[in-house]
């Protein structure tokens, strides 16, 4: 069978297609309120909303950064602020040509049968939360699962479980007009080298692919945000030349060219590392049919919150190396990334 038409078919496939937009990726600024209790902590700032909205107008309103950028993710709460002026979030990112999105997963539970892997929660209401965004202005969503690498995982049953949640995810955004991107997040911890990364990875994405077929999801309104193909943290570093070549190779083998973009995740990469490893990639010779570009969180922000540390006199002084990580990920998307 065909994949599943939508009535939202047009719509769905011109905002996945903005996405292919050169020069442009994604900025993730969908860290829950747990999450941004690690952020502040370590710039000795309180987890209040005040200083959440405070953090995200501070992204938002950098000058010239929107121009980096096709879309950004947000968590809940932050979809519904304002800036200080009043005006909503949603329309200053419309104004700067950015598509809103949205974080819409309920995070992760343990996967019962396995050695601690994971599956990812959330299916139950969530064509009624995709309709209550849309609403409010979103036009894209993330769904994340995670995955290990071990001496016998990822396991074929969390791959083909996460596979189905994904493709379950994807089908109910499409046919409630949102883009899905579809974000399988193998972690770097561990001491595995490149070659079992490869592996998992083509193990991994062969899965989803294959279940977003079952599911009728039509790939040409999906977007796609991997993990780059890297040695655990406790391996050999390899340069970025080796981790493009085998992820490149890993994405050939597996993702259709229908796919109009793929938007790696840092995973826990510094940001010059994930900067100069997206350079590589786009630098790689060969069929790439995707657009390659980035869709990073911690690699756009930590530079700009250690500059901020939550005080207004350093607002300026933080866009600054807002603005110097967009411009560089622009350039990686590109190739033309010099250090």
């Amino acid at each position: 069978m065909s994949a599943f038409r939508s009535k939202y078919q047009d719509e769905l496939i011109a905002n996945a297609a903005y996405f292919r937009t050169p020069g442009k990726g994604i900025l993730a600024a969908d860290e829950t309120i747990d999450e941004m209790t690690d952020r502040f902590s370590a710039i000795n700032v309180e987890n209040v909303e005040s200083n959440r909205r405070a953090l995200r107008e501070l992204l938002f309103t950098t000058p010239g950064a929107l121009q980096y950028l096709s879309g950004i993710i947000l968590f809940e709460e932050t979809l519904y602020q304002k800036t200080a002026a009043g005006k909503p979030f949603v329309e200053v990112l419309k104004e700067g040509g950015v598509l809103p999105g949205i974080g819409i997963d309920k995070g992760l539970v343990e996967l019962p049968g396995t050695n601690g892997e994971t599956t990812t929660e959330g299916l139950d209401d969530l064509g009624q939360r995709c309709r209550k965004y849309y609403e409010a202005g979103v036009r894209f969503a993330k769904w994340q699962v995670v995955l290990k690498i071990g001496t016998n995982e990822p396991s074929q049953l969390a791959i083909n479980e996460n596979a189905s949640v994904l493709a379950r995810y994807a089908a109910i955004c499409q046919e409630n007009r949102l883009v899905p991107v579809v974000e399988p997040d193998i972690l770097l911890e561990g001491s595995h080298d490149i070659e079992k990364c490869a592996a998992a990875s083509e193990r991994v994405l062969a899965a989803i692919y294959k279940a977003l077929n079952d599911h009728h999801v039509l790939l040409e309104a999906t977007l796609l945000k991997p993990s780059m193909v890297t040695p655990g943290l406790k391996a050999k570093k390899v340069a970025p030349e080796v981790i493009a070549e085998y992820t490149v190779r890993a994405l050939q083998r597996t993702v259709p060219a229908a796919v109009p973009a793929i938007l790696f995740l840092s995973g826990g990469q510094t940001e010059e590392e994930s900067t100069r490893n997206l350079n590589a990639i786009n630098k790689v010779k060969g069929k790439k049919p995707w657009l390659l570009s980035f869709s990073y969180g911690r690699a756009l922000q930590k530079s700009t919150l250690l500059a901020w540390a939550g005080k207004e006199e350093n607002i300026r002084k933080a866009q600054a190396a807002f603005l110097a990580r967009c411009k560089a990920n622009s350039e990686a998307t590109l190739g033309t990334y010099k250090y």
